[in-house]
């Protein structure tokens, strides 16, 4: 009974799973308590769990590789899936605060692992609050992309302290991602994009890629065509705002 009841959620022939079972709603109170497990710190992230082939078990030798690539909010992991190809050399990371969507991105891996032996080992999700916990899975400087795609507005002004994009949380991200790391963020709400641009320019640690930088940077074209979200506005023939930005030194 179990088994059917699984092979329900998937498709007969893609033998994905299939959103209609994981539907949830499309932004979580990132202030609210949430009741999940929480790394304690950067080196209690169990690398087994996300990644067993290259790391058998927590107490056993393996890959030294250390998570390079972060997706804040990955929603069903469409970004996340063109990168592991993109980068195979890379470990990356989904962190989605819903449970039922971080179960279906959950499931989608375990598919892909199984129909394409030996891709997508280097992916993986958790379920978590990045505005509060983010530095309990990274350490200082190791991250080298970092993604903000597609994030609740929050349009109202006494919930703006709910944006993902702050000047105090852009503290938070500058310290987990080394020099030269990139942040990327894209929104289809002007007022938004401007509110991260502005954030991002006014902050000591960023600086933005130049045009040339952008069009040579393949994760770019990405920001729109591999995200579920990023499909939808494109269909609607909707406007994106972007901001992409360099991780510098401060200078002294």
């Amino acid at each position: 009974m179990l088994d059917k009841e699984r092979n329900s959620k998937f498709n007969k022939s893609t033998h994905l799973p299939r959103k209609r079972f994981y539907r949830a709603r499309a932004h979580s109170n990132p202030l609210s308590d949430s009741h999940f497990p929480v790394s304690i710190s950067p080196s209690h992230v169990d690398y087994s769990v996300h990644f067993p082939q290259l790391f058998p078990s927590l107490n056993e030798g393996g890959s030294t590789k250390k998570i390079e690539f972060a997706d804040v909010g990955c929603g069903f992991g469409g970004l996340l899936i063109s990168l592991s190809t993109l980068f195979p050399e890379s470990l990356m990371i989904g962190m989605e605060i819903r449970d039922k969507v971080t179960e279906y991105v959950k499931e989608r891996i375990l598919a892909l692992r199984e129909a394409n032996p030996g891709q997508y080992q280097n992916v993986s999700v958790v379920r978590t609050n990045s505005m509060k916990y983010i530095p309990n899975y990274f350490g200082k400087g190791q991250l080298s992309k970092l993604f903000f795609l597609f994030p609740d507005p929050h349009f109202k002004e006494k919930n703006h302290r709910r944006r993902v994009i702050s000047t105090h949380l852009l503290d938070e991200y500058a310290y987990v991602l080394g020099i030269g790391g990139i942040i990327y963020t894209i929104t289809d709400v002007e007022e938004l994009g401007d509110w991260m641009k502005d954030c991002l320019e006014g902050h000591p640690m960023f600086e933005a890629l130049t045009e040339e930088e952008l069009e040579a940077d393949p994760v770019v074209k990405l920001l729109t065509s591999a995200t579920e979200e990023g499909q939808k506005v494109a269909r609607n023939g909707g406007q994106t705002f972007q901001a992409v930005y360099r991780r510098v030194a401060p200078s002294l």
